[in-house]
């Protein structure tokens, strides 16, 4: 009997050994308005982490006047400078990604119009530190940024 429950000891801390080893996902909900504003301006996250953001327009604004969308920047690229940069690469209110500045984005939503929302899912980046995100719609920048911390 004591060696049944011996084994019966093992089984169960080897399990929890195993789960506490599993990697969770972190989840969090951004939304951005007719005001061009995220209501929320930081998270954090764990390094190397799977991530899954629901984004959503709460706006109600039509898409071509106040569209948004979401995207999360490499480590080093400020949101100001990627949003100039959008501008300079022809981001509109129909494209306001335009490919060739994907190599600077670790994550993107489409744009969304009022109502719309949008999932991301994403390996957090392995490198510690504050990667900021931004809506590149034209002229959002400026006031529609944020930073997620990867610790």
């Amino acid at each position: 009997m004591l060696k049944l429950a011996l084994y019966t000891s093992i089984i169960f801390l080897s399990t929890l050994a195993i789960f506490a080893e599993k990697k969770s996902v972190h989840e969090i909900t951004i939304s951005g308005n007719d005001t061009m504003q995220f209501d929320v301006k930081n998270f954090e996250v764990t390094a190397d982490n799977d991530v899954k953001i629901t984004f959503k327009n709460v706006g109600k604004l039509p898409k071509i006047a106040m569209g948004h969308n979401l995207v999360i920047l490499k480590k080093g690229i400020t949101a100001i400078a990627f949003g100039q940069k959008a501008l300079g690469a022809g981001a509109n209110a129909v494209n306001a990604l335009p490919d060739s500045l994907k190599g600077d984005v670790i994550a993107a939503s489409k744009l969304l119009g009022p109502g719309e929302e949008e999932i991301l899912s994403f390996k957090a980046p392995k490198e510690k530190g504050a990667y900021e995100y931004v809506c590149t719609f034209p002229g959002h920048f400026a006031m529609m940024r944020g930073t997620m911390i990867v610790k």
